[in-house]
């Protein structure tokens, strides 16, 4: 039987541990959740608990934050870096599925003569 700790995503490190694994400051780490940028479980008495995937994605957000990103620009990172795991998720279903189009892909269109792009109207993702 595994152990909690084997788990990456189980959630047992408190602020006080997260704060001193990484070298910030716990506010930095209730302002991470009160913005919504990473929101980690709460204990039965409300305390904060982080799993050791939540303490990756707070050590990506402070090396984003010390580029100049603000905490909406993270925030918007992040889903978007979600959004593409997950596209490459479907495509992966569907290529082991059984690719129908024999690894096709319909070319791009041209551009516009106005020179913005074309907007593809016959794609679509699920």
């Amino acid at each position: 039987m595994p152990l909690s700790f084997d788990d990456e995503h189980a959630s047992i490190y408190t602020v006080g541990q997260v704060a001193d694994i990484l070298g910030l400051q716990p506010a930095f780490l209730r302002r991470l959740d009160v913005e919504s940028v990473v929101q980690p479980a709460r204990s039965e008495g409300g305390q904060r608990r982080y799993s050791r995937a939540e303490i990756a994605t707070v050590q990506k957000v402070w090396d984003l934050v010390g580029e100049g990103l603000t905490l909406a620009g993270v925030r918007r990172v992040l889903l978007l870096e979600a959004e593409v795991a997950n596209l490459k998720r479907q495509l992966a279903a569907y290529e082991s599925a059984g690719d129908t189009t024999g690894g096709q892909v319909a070319p791009a269109p041209p551009p516009r003569p106005d020179g913005r792009a074309s907007q593809r109207r016959d794609l679509k993702i699920e």
